[in-house]
């Protein structure tokens, strides 16, 4: 997007949930408490580093970077069997800075990216507390490189509305059943400011039809301006504008291949930004898996301002729980677009064409 005074503001996370793959069971079994956790950490080549001061290039940057592929982060999750259907859940989540041992993709709060209670059941889902917005989850969902921090769909989001509608502080959600395919998600999330119900306010919803093969979605999100204690965080969950975003897109599956295509439209304060997206990921063997994608982003009332970017991943599997990878991306800037390569160490990229390199390793736990 356009650069802005309050876009420059410290190192955005993205998200992706960890894998919860191990539980501790109580005597009875009716309830279980699961510690999990992924950790990710590789090099990261750039050709061009911005120089947020001027709009410059200060040349080409080797770096450590923390979450090449997934957030880095550990948590713990709770379930228990209340009867009749019914089930109590819990979850807390923290990121963890691989590279120097600190927080990442948390906000700088210790259990910063997740920290809710809820019920399910036949009726659905309810969950109160810190939550990812229905529309940042179906933007996972409809991802070719499933928000990827190196080169997805999950740069530009940050790029345009930071953390805004990922960590979604003071909220309740509710998740329908799903009926014939269908299913339905609405939040919304409380600004807490005495007399002034809008200030702060966030609410988004989702609906979309899946039956195995074909997917599709919709998803809306809107976040009222803000000027609330989120804004001092390191990383602001909200915006001293109205922001809003709006998006379609649907995936299909044949045998080993998946391609997935989206349309997204962000709106911060008076700038509307449009991002086309698409791309294909193929699962060449049980253990080695290749994907791509391409976005291009155009300010709607500013032709001159646009943006392409596109990358390419191949993830080689270890194990079930470890794995290497390889990413290679692109980004072409013009007019006043700064899009960049990564959320961790590249959120932004001056001008012309910059190209990045990242490998590393991720085990998840």
């Amino acid at each position: 997007m356009a650069r802005k005074q309050y876009k420059r503001i410290g190192i955005v996370p993205g998200v992706v949930a960890a894998i919860a793959v191990g539980s501790i069971q109580n005597a009875d079994s009716q309830s279980s408490v699961t510690l999990y956790g992924l950790l990710d950490g590789g090099l990261l080549y750039t050709s061009k580093t911005l120089d947020s001061a001027t709009g410059q290039n200060l040349g080409h940057q080797y770096s450590f970077t923390d979450s090449g592929i997934g957030p880095s982060n550990f948590g713990l999750n709770g379930i228990e069997d209340l009867g009749g259907g019914l089930k109590a859940e819990l979850r807390l989540e923290s990121g963890i800075n691989v590279g120097n041992g600190g927080y990442n993709s948390s906000n700088g709060n210790f259990f910063g990216r997740q920290a809710y209670a809820g019920l399910s059941g036949g009726f659905g889902e309810i969950k109160a507390g810190l939550q990812f917005s229905p529309f940042f989850l179906q933007l996972y969902e409809l991802d070719p490189r499933e928000l990827s921090e190196t080169g997805s769909s999950l740069v530009v989001y940050v790029d345009n509305l930071f953390a805004t509608g990922i960590f979604t502080p003071d909220a309740v959600s509710y998740t329908s059943p799903t009926f014939y395919g269908f299913q339905g998600t609405a939040l919304l999330s409380l600004g807490g400011v005495a007399g002034e119900f809008q200030n702060g306010r966030q609410y988004s919803a989702s609906l979309k039809y899946d039956n195995g093969t074909l997917m599709v979605g919709a998803s809306y999100f809107n976040a009222n301006a803000s000027t609330g204690t989120a804004l001092a965080t390191p990383v602001p969950t909200q915006l001293p504008v109205d922001v809003s975003g709006r998006q379609i897109g649907a995936s299909y599956k044949i045998g080993a291949i998946t391609g997935k295509a989206s349309f997204v439209n962000y709106k911060v304060g008076v700038v509307s930004n449009n991002v086309y997206g698409g791309g294909l990921d193929y699962l060449v063997l049980p253990q080695v898996d290749l994907n791509g994608g391409l976005w291009y982003e155009a300010q709607r009332h500013t032709a001159a301002n646009h943006s392409l970017l596109a990358a390419l991943g191949l993830n080689y599997a270890l194990s079930r729980t470890s794995l290497v990878y390889a990413q290679v991306a692109v980004v072409n800037n013009h007019g006043d677009m700064d899009t960049g390569l990564s959320t961790t160490e590249a959120l932004s990229a001056p001008v012309g064409t910059t190209t990045g390199v990242a490998v590393g390793f991720r085990h998840i736990f």
